[in-house]
C-alpha cells in the first residue's frame, strides 16, 4: 500500500519508521511544514515533503498525526485533490462522528490511537470505526498489526485508550527510571543499571504477552516465603505504589476529557 502521513512529530515520524522497517512492499510519504528535522528518513525510503498533498492522490491509506487545531486547515487544504480515501485519524478528541462530516461521505473515517513505540515495531495501537466501513478498517488494522499489536475497541473507550497505551509509554518510562536510581543506589554503576531495569521490564511484558496469564500468576513464580521479592512489593504497596499509579491513570483521563 501506498501510506501518506501528514505531520512529521514524534508519532508521525515514529509511525513512519515503523513502517518501513516492519512492514512489506509498503511505500511512505510524510510530511511537514518544515522538513529539516526528517529530511534523514529519506535514508530509509521514506518520501518527504512539505507539501501535504504531494502524490496523496496515489494514498491509499492517509494518517493523520497533526495537532486538534490543525485539522480544518489541513483538511481544507487535502480534500479538493483526494475522494474515496481511508483517512486514519490519530488526532487526540476528534470523534469519528465529526471527523467523517468533515471529510464528507466520499472517503472513510478511521479512528487510531498508536504510541511512539511503532518506531521499534512495538505499538499498542487502538482502532475504531463503523460498521459500514469495516473493510476499509481491515487494511489499517493489518497495517498496525505489523508495528506491534492492533486492538479493535468501542469508541467511546478511545480516550481511555489514550491514557493507557499512549500516556501509558511516559508511565512504564518512570518506573524504569525510578528502579535505575535505585540501581544505582545499591551498587551498580547507571548504564548497568539502566541496561538490568529495562530488560527486565521486556522480559516481564513478554512473559505476560505470551502465556497469556494474570500478573499475579508470574509474581507467584518469583515470590517465596519470608524472602525479599515478597518484602519489597508490601513496602511499595505500604507507600501507595498500585493506588499512586492507577490514580495517575485517571487524572490524565480527566484531563483530555476536560
Amino acid at each position: 500500500m501506498k501510506i501518506h502521513i501528514i505531520g512529521g512529530g514524534n508519532l508521525g515520524v515514529s509511525i513512519a519508521i515503523g513502517i518501513s522497517k516492519f512492514s512489506k512492499n509498503n511505500q511512505v510519504t510524510l510530511t511537514r511544514r518544515n522538513t529539516a528535522s526528517i529530511l534523514d528518513l529519506e535514508q530509509l525510503k521514506i518520501s518527504v515533503s512539505s507539501d501535504n498533498t504531494h502524490m496523496i492522490q496515489q494514498a491509499d491509506v492517509i494518517i493523520l498525526t497533526i495537532k486538534p487545531y490543525q485539522v480544518d486547515v489541513v483538511l481544507d487544504e487535502i480534500l479538493p485533490v483526494i475522494s474515496n480515501k481511508i483517512i486514519a485519524s490519530a488526532v487526540s478528541g476528534l470523534n469519528i462522528e465529526a471527523l467523517q462530516s468533515k471529510i464528507g461521505d466520499t472517503n472513510h473515517a478511521i479512528r487510531i490511537m498508536p504510541n511512539i513505540a511503532a518506531q521499534f515495531g512495538e505499538s499498542a495501537t487502538c482502532i475504531s470505526f463503523e460498521e459500514k466501513d469495516r473493510e476499509q478498517a481491515q487494511h489499517v488494522i493489518s497495517l498496525f498489526q505489523d508495528i506491534g499489536t492492533a486492538s479493535i475497541i468501542d469508541e467511546k473507550l478511545m480516550d481511555a485508550a489514550t491514557v493507557l497505551g499512549a500516556c501509558g509509554t511516559a508511565y512504564a518510562l518512570r518506573y524504569i527510571r525510578a528502579s535505575m536510581q535505585a540501581g544505582i543506589e545499591i551498587g551498580f554503576d547507571a548504564q548497568t543499571a539502566l541496561a538490568i531495569a529495562a530488560q527486565t521490564v521486556k522480559g516481564a511484558a513478554q512473559m505476560l504477552l505470551e502465556e497469556k496469564v494474570h500478573p499475579e500468576q508470574l509474581i507467584d513464580r518469583v515470590t517465596t516465603p519470608q524472602g525479599c521479592t515478597i518484602v519489597g512489593l508490601n513496602e511499595m504497596e505500604h507507600h501507595g505504589f498500585s493506588s499512586s499509579l492507577i490514580k495517575g491513570i485517571k487524572t490524565s483521563l480527566k484531563q483530555i476529557k476536560g
